[in-house]
């Protein structure tokens, strides 16, 4: 690290005062938890099957959403990626899609389009009718979805190696004819390469992310029976959500190994102002969220890679004993002339009665990028 100059120095200290200012941030807004939590599902099978550690690593397409900054490094002048990926069983489907491409020598811009939803859900309140009979012609179907559009722009600045980027986020959440919310927010980031080393500093909902929910009260209240209405469920009102920053600081490294082998490792830390959670540093203002992936690659061909985060210190759900818990992954990818073919599997340990099961997630990315 003594090798780092003042650039990184500095980008690493940006990163301390952040820190430092976040506890009076924290308490100052009385705001839920997991607001536009989809957002942090991240994106690509590459950076997911590395646990999702790509604040200081990422250097195309994806990066407009993991590091704005990143976009005025990518190899090739045009680059794109796709993703789908299932959760629980495939209820649950996420979806992405993005573009990058340069301006200038010290310029770039990308658009990232998401995609988190759950389609087909029954509305049974109007199966039984006024009789008593069930009528399933009654049975009504809608879907849950979250939308966030992402435009990026990046541009190098003086010091070699060192660039800044920023994203405009347009939210679109819906539940059916029941509700929708628009939102929109910034996100800031910088990276810094220097001799193999990589660091990165990103700041999401930087500006703060607004929600406006409307609910359609009428359309809520359709369907609900006399017996339903004096259980004396209140009908939800319009509302504003809103999401506190979080700040991640990324350091990666690139070993070159014999025989053309190579190592790429990297750690991020993620701070969360939205009140304490049960991560491995948690006070009243700041949560912190450790990180880590290992990429191993031959010729740059073939990799692969391997990941954890995401710890969290669960209660049993029988005697209420606290344990930790982490989120696994294993990825793979081949890169053949411009077209990369990314998976990954990730593990997420969930407590049911007492006992830990294990749901399995596969994405799947497919990138490609060319002059």
């Amino acid at each position: 690290m003594s090798q780092l100059s003042a650039a990184a120095r500095g980008l690493l200290l940006a990163g301390f005062c952040a820190a430092l200012a976040l506890p009076a941030a924290a308490q100052s807004t009385k705001t839920p938890k997991y607001s536009n939590e989809f957002l942090s599902l991240g994106v690509g099978a590459r950076a997911l099957g590395m646990g999702k550690v790509q604040v200081s690593l990422a250097t195309d397409a994806t990066a407009g959403y993991w590091n704005p900054a990143g976009l005025v490094n990518q190899t090739h002048k045009y680059d794109g990626v796709l993703m789908h990926s299932e959760l629980f069983s495939g209820i649950v489907k996420n979806d992405y899609a993005a573009f990058s491409m340069p301006l200038d020598e010290k310029s770039a811009v990308g658009v990232s389009l998401l995609r988190l939803g759950v389609d087909n859900i029954a509305d049974t309140r109007a199966l039984v009718n006024e009789y008593g009979y069930v009528d399933y012609s009654k049975i009504e179907y809608f879907s849950v979805a979250d939308y966030a559009l992402l435009l990026s722009y990046a541009r190098k600045l003086g010091p070699e190696g060192l660039s800044v980027g920023g994203s405009g986020k347009f939210i679109y959440r819906n539940i059916g004819k029941f509700a929708h919310g628009y939102g929109f927010g910034v996100d800031a980031g910088v990276q810094y390469n220097h001799k193999g080393w990589n660091l990165g500093l990103m700041a999401r909902d930087i500006t703060t992310t607004f929600n406006a929910w409307s609910i359609n009260a009428d359309e809520y209240l359709k369907g609900v029976n006399s017996t339903q209405a004096n259980l004396g469920d209140a009908v939800p009102t319009n509302s504003t959500e809103i999401t506190l920053p979080r700040f991640i600081l990324g350091v990666g490294r690139r070993v070159q190994l014999p025989k053309e082998f190579s190592a790429l490792a990297a750690v991020d830390l993620e701070a969360t102002t939205d009140g304490q959670r049960g991560t491995p540093i948690s006070t009243k203002g700041v949560s912190v969220n450790p990180g880590a992936g290992l990429e191993l690659g031959y010729k740059n061909l073939v990799f692969l890679r391997g990941g954890a985060g995401n710890y969290q210190q669960i209660s049993s759900v029988v005697d209420q004993t606290k344990h930790w818990k982490g989120q696994y992954s294993l990825g793979a990818g081949v890169a053949i002339s411009g077209l990369r073919i990314d998976l990954a599997l990730s593990r997420l340990a969930v407590e049911k009665l007492g006992s830990t099961s294990q749901t399995n997630s596969l994405i799947v990315s497919l990138g490609y990028g060319f002059k």
